[in-house]
């Protein structure tokens, strides 16, 4: 769905006015077409994650085609794998390295994710600052897995990614979803999470792989208990 200025500001919790100023401002993505705005929820939610602004849960809204549940923050990033000492020297070597050593379907074409990955950073960094990065694709719907997927990369050592904030990246959260409410809501939780004191820091010191699960787990449970009857939903 394209989002016009007034569901931008009823998302972002801001006014129309506002929207404006940061579309003229601070390179809020927007596409002019026919002498109006549209917005793309994915690029949104990028944005909004770098700029550490909060999100209305409607950023979520289901797809008519999209499955009923996805998996948590923790059952995603078992599912995708926790690395350390991963090695490169630049943004498209460490985005090979990745994609070679990420836990995937046997169905799914590495060299074809890599490229998608490799265009959708020549478009716009997925650098959001303090030595993060979340690569993933603009349109998840051309990756084939069932279910969506997180990867956790600890770099050998920091590589340029463009970042917003300009300081070089040590950690990829890689995500690989086949539906793009899968993808948004999965990044939503990714988002909510790198807030919580205890997660970052264990990311920051780069702790081993079962006590970061472990957080995941309990920010998974405080999600659920926010939003009882949504599962999928963070607030």
């Amino acid at each position: 769905m394209k989002l016009v200025v007034r569901d931008v500001s009823a998302l972002l919790n801001v006014s129309e006015k506002t929207v404006y100023q940061w579309i003229a401002k601070r390179n809020l993505p927007a596409h002019r077409i026919n002498d109006q705005y549209r917005f793309n929820r994915i690029e949104l939610l990028d944005w909004a994650m770098a700029k550490r602004l909060p999100l209305a849960p409607d950023i979520l809204e289901k797809a008519p085609d999209d499955p009923g549940e996805f998996p948590e923050t923790a059952e995603a990033l078992r599912a995708g794998g926790v690395f350390y000492q991963v090695p490169g020297g630049d943004k498209a070597t460490v985005l090979a390295e990745v994609v070679r050593i990420m836990s995937l379907p046997a169905e799914v074409d590495r060299d074809f994710l890599l490229e998608v990955l490799l265009a959708r950073e020549s478009l716009c960094s997925t650098g959001i600052g303090d030595g993060v990065a979340i690569p993933h694709v603009r349109n998840p719907i051309v990756i084939h897995v069932p279910r969506p997927i997180l990867s956790l990369s600890f770099l050998e050592q920091p590589v340029e990614f463009d970042a917003l904030d300009g300081r070089p990246v040590h950690t990829l959260f890689t995500i690989v979803s086949a539906t793009i409410h899968g993808h948004l809501q999965l990044l939503s939780r990714l988002s909510f999470a790198m807030r919580q004191p205890d997660f970052k820091a264990a990311i920051a010191r780069k702790a081993p792989r079962e006590e970061i699960l472990q957080q995941a787990e309990v920010i998974d449970k405080t999600v659920t208990v926010q939003n009882p009857t949504d599962r999928g939903n963070p607030s």
